[in-house]
């Protein structure tokens, strides 16, 4: 069932994590990317068909902000023992197969996710040079059956905006996808 982003409020600051990357398996922090103006962080997954509906769009997003002063960060937080496709090894090769230049963190305890308030897969977050909250939403209006192209605009021009010292589109859409899903137990209580 598709759910809805929380619309986290502008101005909220990062919060910070410490989670391994499924490629690497080096454990990254918010301190990692304490060089960046931007710093995007996207909870995705691998069977999710909105994240899939955008998969190559994301990769490009990457590429395209590698050299600049965007930093990009990808966060799977769903039940690898419900959810098989979405365990370490697997976030490690579809991040390969799909051409990533991002890392993409396996959150196991879910504990980031409640932080951020991620809601959906996929659900993006970008945050200034600060660190506060400037954009949540979506990555544009590709969903799965849809003529709509994957162009990452929205995502982008939030980015710019953070880059060039401007405020963000002050119209921002909530993200739309899977609800990402919580292990027996855990109620992220939103």
């Amino acid at each position: 069932m598709a759910v809805q982003s929380m619309m986290t409020p502008l101005g909220s600051p990062a919060p910070d994590f410490d989670l391994p990357d499924a490629v690497s398996g080096r454990r990254m922090s918010l301190a990692d990317f304490s060089d960046a103006k931007a710093l995007v962080v996207m909870f995705i997954c691998n069977h999710c068909p909105y994240v899939i509906r955008i998969r190559e769009g994301l990769a490009e997003f990457g590429r395209d902000y590698a050299d600049r002063e965007a930093a990009v960060v990808a966060v799977s937080s769903n039940d690898a023992d419900a959810y098989p496709d979405d365990a370490p090894h697997r976030l490690g090769e579809v991040a390969h197969e799909a051409g990533f230049v991002f890392p993409v963190l396996y959150d196991e305890t879910q504990e980031t996710a409640m932080a951020f308030k991620a809601a959906c897969t996929p659900d993006f977050f970008v945050f200034d040079a600060e660190r506060k909250l400037a954009y949540r939403g979506r990555f544009d209006e590709a969903r799965p059956n849809s003529p709509a192209p994957v162009t990452g605009d929205e995502l982008r021009a939030a980015v710019e905006a953070v880059l060039a010292d401007r405020p963000p589109p002050a119209e921002q859409m909530h993200s739309i996808g899977c609800s990402i899903k919580w292990r027996p137990g855990v109620d992220p209580g939103y």
